[in-house]
């Protein structure tokens, strides 16, 4: 299917069922329900599941396939934000030229900053990307105020001189993104029972144009190109030796990882037409990081898991407070309830980074693999009992 093999395509189609259904599947506790609190299936961090997904697939792409540890990308993340929000600003309020523009102009910031950073590698390309990093960052926040708004960030208002749709809407108010007509915040809500889904026009646009940018991923893996950085990874000395250049291999992934992070940000300011420079700040291109090495660097679903792992976290399990503690233990005698809540305090709502960074200290100790090692290891334990099974079974019945 789409030119893949069996088990790339049976792949391509799980992830686009379990996308396409997320309203369902991160929905699973009754609106009344004390856990309730656990369901992410609102459209906000939806879309963030899916466009740091796209980030950290394009990540991926650079990381997991040629060993090139990058702390920069953020960069290219406010790149595509900006470019967004100015041609929100300048030419219309659809989303479809907003994201080629981003997608082109990060591309380009890509190439400047590969070509000059892919002259040196490990540690060295690493510095050299977070210093571009941060150069971009203060650039933004202070230097190209004209351009960037400063720290006040960059957003549409009433006085745009926007050429198509006019800059102010009908009742008066801002314009809102949309796509050919379709709004980015129109939603549609359905009540089953206990259950409340809402349906999102700007998360399906967000998920189908992830589900593109998954499938191109799987098209470089499984590519000559992909291999070529393969073997970059594996030994670039002897690559040398063979008579080839890796230099244009390395940028070309520098380059496509870049448009990535430029498709998420524009995609970012497609949602929320808004770009400020936090965006570029190297705790970004750390998180990106986490993201991949947490789901599996080198894997294909592995940076998109990692991605939707943290932002969980983030979004979920950071509004766990004492109130909700002292809910879940009332059942304790009062000395007890309060002893739990005071070992547990430091490692949910603002300490969840504290937990974020044992599981990820975890995952890398146990599971060099990430959480996709996990997952396979866990099929091949119940694929191995199945198998003793059916051969003590086998052993047991008597021949025919």
């Amino acid at each position: 299917m789409f030119g893949l093999d069996k088990k790339d395509s049976t792949l391509l189609i799980l992830v686009a069922v379990l996308t396409l259904l997320a309203p369902f599947i991160l929905n699973p506790f009754p609106s009344d329900s004390g856990l309730a609190q656990f369901n992410a299936g609102y459209p906000d961090l939806m879309q963030r599941f899916v466009i740091f997904g796209i980030f950290a697939i394009g990540f991926n792409i650079l990381f997991g396939l040629t060993g090139y540890l990058s702390f920069g990308h953020a960069a290219f993340l406010g790149v595509g934000s900006y470019s967004a929000v100015w041609m929100f600003k300048l030419l219309s309020m659809n989303i479809l030229p907003a994201i080629i523009l981003s997608v082109i102009i990060s591309g380009l910031f890509a190439l400047v900053i590969g070509f000059v950073s892919l002259r040196r590698s490990g540690i060295y390309f690493s510095i050299l990307t977070l210093a571009f990093a941060q150069m971009s960052f203060a650039l933004a926040y202070s230097v190209l105020t004209p351009i960037t708004n400063g720290e006040t960030g960059l957003q549409i208002a009433l006085d745009d001189p926007r050429i198509f749709g006019g800059a102010v809407a009908a009742d008066g108010s801002i314009p809102v993104t949309n796509l050919f007509g379709l709004e980015m915040r129109s939603a549609f809500d359905m009540a089953v029972g206990p259950w409340s889904f809402t349906f999102s026009a700007g998360y399906y646009v967000c998920a189908i144009v992830m589900l593109i940018a998954f499938y191109l991923a799987i098209r470089i893996f499984r590519s000559p190109f992909g291999m070529m950085l393969r073997a970059i990874k594996s030994n670039q000395t002897r690559m040398n030796y063979t008579g080839l250049n890796p230099k244009p291999y390395t940028l070309a992934a520098f380059v496509i990882s870049g448009m990535y992070a430029g498709l998420a940000g524009g995609l970012m300011a497609s949602m929320d037409p808004l770009a400020g420079a936090e965006r570029m700040q190297w705790t970004a291109s750390g998180e990106v990081v986490l993201m991949t090495i947490l789901g599996g660097a080198g894997t294909l679903i592995g940076p998109v898991l990692g991605a939707g792992a943290i932002k969980y976290m983030e979004n979920i399990f950071s509004k766990i407070n004492d109130n909700v503690l002292h809910g879940w233990f009332a059942f304790l005698p009062d000395g007890m309830e309060d002893a739990v809540v005071w070992i547990l305090h430091p490692f949910v709502g603002k300490g969840w980074h504290l937990t974020l960074g044992i599981i990820f200290m975890l995952v890398v100790i146990f599971l060099p693999g990430g959480l996709v090692e996990g997952g396979q290891r866990i099929a091949r334990a119940f694929k191995g009992k199945k198998a003793k099974e059916t051969s003590e079974k086998a052993t047991t019945e008597p021949a025919e």
